[in-house]
Formats: C-alpha cells, sequence, structure tokens
C-alpha cells in the first residue's frame, strides 16, 4: 500500500522531509479494523512530532485525524461491519492514517456524519474530540443553557478553538469570547457563533471590560500558554478554571492560588494510549458529533483542501501549519 512516512527530522522546505513508501497492508485483530483511508486532515502534532528529532530506525508513518471505508474487522470488533463509513482521530503509539489503509480500534471510532463528504468529516475528529473532552469533562460544563458564565478561547480560529466556539454555543448557555487578531480569523470566529472576538496581542483586560461580561470563569488556551499566562490569570474569575493543551515551559501557579483558581490539561490521545476504562467514551463523543453535524447544529471546519494524499502534498501542509496562520483545518483526500 502506498503510505507517507518520515526517516529524520528535516525543516519541510527539505524534500526529504516527507517521502512516499510502500508497506504491506496491516492486518486488524481483537477490537481493531482495517479502514480504507479515503480523506485526512492534518493537526500541529503531526509537524511536531516530525520536528521532535529523535532517532527513528525504521520509517514512521504520521497522521491521526482520517475518514474512510472499512474493509476488514479484528475477531472482537461490535461497532462496525465491511462497508461502513468511519472517522477518527487515531492513537499516538500506532502507525498513522497517512496510508492507504489503516488500523484503528473500534472504540476510538465512529460513524462518519452521512451529510459529509469524507473530506469534509476527515477534518473534525482530533478536534472535536480535543474541544469535547475539556468543555464538558475536563471543565465539566453543563451541556443546557443553566449555566450565565463566560468562556474565553484563547486561538478561537485554529481547528480546536473553531470547535470549540460551536460547542460551547450551541449546547451551552455561556457567552462565548474567542481571541484572534486577522480580519479574516475575527470573521471566522464569528460566523462559528463567538459572541464577542477580542485581539490577544493587545490590551486584554481592557477588551475583556469592553465586552461588558463577568470575569470568565473558564480560559480555554488552545496555544502557546506561556505567553498568555500572565494575561489568563489576570482574567480568570476566583475559582476559574484554565485549560491548556500543549505542555509548555514552567508556569507560575502562584499568579492564580489567591483566587483557588484551577489548571486543567487537555490530551486527547491520554484514553487510547492508557488504555482507560473510559476509552470507548471517544466512540460516543464521536457518534455525537456525527450527530450534531446531520442535524446542522455544528459544521464542518474544513477551509482548506490540498489535493491528493502524497509527500509533496502534506510538505505543503506542514508548512501551512508550521507558519501559524491557518484557519480551520487543511485537508487532503485520495492516493
Amino acid at each position: 500500500m502506498k503510505a507517507v512516512a518520515f526517516t529524520h527530522s528535516l525543516p519541510i522546505e527539505v524534500d526529504d522531509a516527507l517521502i512516499d513508501i510502500d508497506l504491506p497492508e496491516p492486518t486488524p485483530r481483537g477490537h481493531d479494523v482495517l479502514v480504507e483511508v479515503r480523506a485526512i486532515s492534518v493537526n500541529p502534532v503531526d509537524s511536531k512530532l516530525r520536528r521532535r528529532n529523535e532517532p527513528l530506525g525504521d520509517a514512521r508513518v504520521l497522521g491521526f485525524d482520517a475518514a474512510g471505508i472499512v474493509r476488514s474487522v479484528g475477531s472482537n470488533v461490535t461497532h462496525f461491519g465491511i462497508g461502513d463509513e468511519v472517522y477518527y482521530a487515531g492513537a499516538v503509539d500506532r502507525p498513522g492514517s497517512n496510508a492507504e489503509f489503516h488500523i484503528v480500534d473500534e472504540r476510538i471510532a465512529a460513524r462518519k456524519p452521512k451529510s459529509l463528504s469524507f473530506a469534509e468529516a476527515a477534518a473534525l475528529p482530533l478536534t472535536s474530540l480535543t474541544a469535547w473532552e475539556m468543555l464538558f469533562d475536563r471543565f465539566g460544563i453543563p451541556q443546557d443553557r443553566s449555566t450565565n458564565d463566560t468562556l474565553v478561547i484563547v486561538g478561537g480560529a485554529g481547528g480546536v478553538g473553531s470547535m470549540a466556539i460551536q460547542l460551547a454555543r450551541r449546547l451551552t448557555g455561556l457567552t462565548v469570547i474567542a481571541t484572534a487578531s486577522r480580519p479574516e480569523t475575527i470573521e471566522w470566529c464569528s460566523a462559528l457563533g463567538a459572541h464577542h472576538v477580542i485581539n490577544h496581542h493587545q490590551d486584554f483586560a481592557a477588551q475583556l471590560a469592553a465586552c461588558e461580561v463577568s470575569p470568565p470563569s473558564y480560559i480555554f488556551c488552545t496555544n502557546h500558554a506561556e505567553l498568555h499566562w500572565r494575561n489568563l490569570c489576570h482574567s480568570i474569575a476566583p475559582e476559574g478554571k484554565i485549560g491548556i493543551i500543549e505542555s509548555t515551559s514552567p508556569l507560575d501557579l502562584n499568579e492564580i492560588f489567591n483566587k483557588s483558581a484551577s489548571v486543567h490539561t487537555e490530551y486527547m490521545f491520554a484514553r487510547s494510549l492508557h488504555h482507560t476504562k473510559r476509552m470507548s467514551e471517544q466512540h460516543h463523543i464521536l457518534q455525537s458529533i456525527s450527530r450534531l453535524v446531520d442535524q446542522g447544529v455544528i459544521r464542518t471546519t474544513m477551509t482548506s483542501n490540498f489535493g491528493t494524499i502524497n509527500a509533496a502534498n502534506l510538505r505543503r501542509a506542514h508548512a501551512a501549519i508550521e507558519s501559524g496562520t491557518t484557519r480551520g483545518k487543511i485537508v487532503l483526500e485520495g492516493f
């Protein structure tokens, strides 16, 4: 089967940073399903793993988000049958989805939204799971209109921020404030449902005050927490919750100690990496996302289709991710 891999940590401008290779088709066992990959999307974690500069040995296939068709199943599979259309975010400790055929555990996959193409669906899993788990599992925000608190999403135009805006606006009673800094990203956040959009490069406190809302009970920082930390700590309400999704430089908790505020981490791969008791929850979350999409409550965050899944196009996608200027999600489809 065709696949795209890397063998050394190289700058993305180098032709060999990602290469086309051929691999044997894998065989599903246990709870695994074998998926014929029709589309993938690219996430910052793909670029981060490629740039780690660790000795690899064999070529490594990256990729997490995928949508495709089940072609065979392991002996313990109960959720899916051959021919089912699925989507998922994969696991960090298994070969990636940048391949014609891919193995994924059924407990972290779901049926793709019927109303979306494979490419549109592939944009959703990793960011949907990250946003959902932070908002509803880590923060514990009720999925109803019972709360009138404020949520700030730092980095609202990125993949995770784009899903967090929609989920918070459509499923809760929160006032949603997103941060963005360019005209196109400000417009994007507003279109997704943010009540207010502020600029994280400008006076944070003054802009929040201008929104005439109570100090935020929740702040979800989707990138560069160390750069925004002072603003987050100054802005969070007493007994509020700050969420981060990347390992950063040490953060000074003294900044929030006298508010009894808390910090919550979210690592989307934790359930599959550690085979937690609630690993199957990701199947149910993605099923809920499919239902919400098909009901017209939320929408895909696909913004760019970079064409066929091959090394050249994936190098372009990684370069775009590394530029820090992307909006929504980049997808590729077909081999």
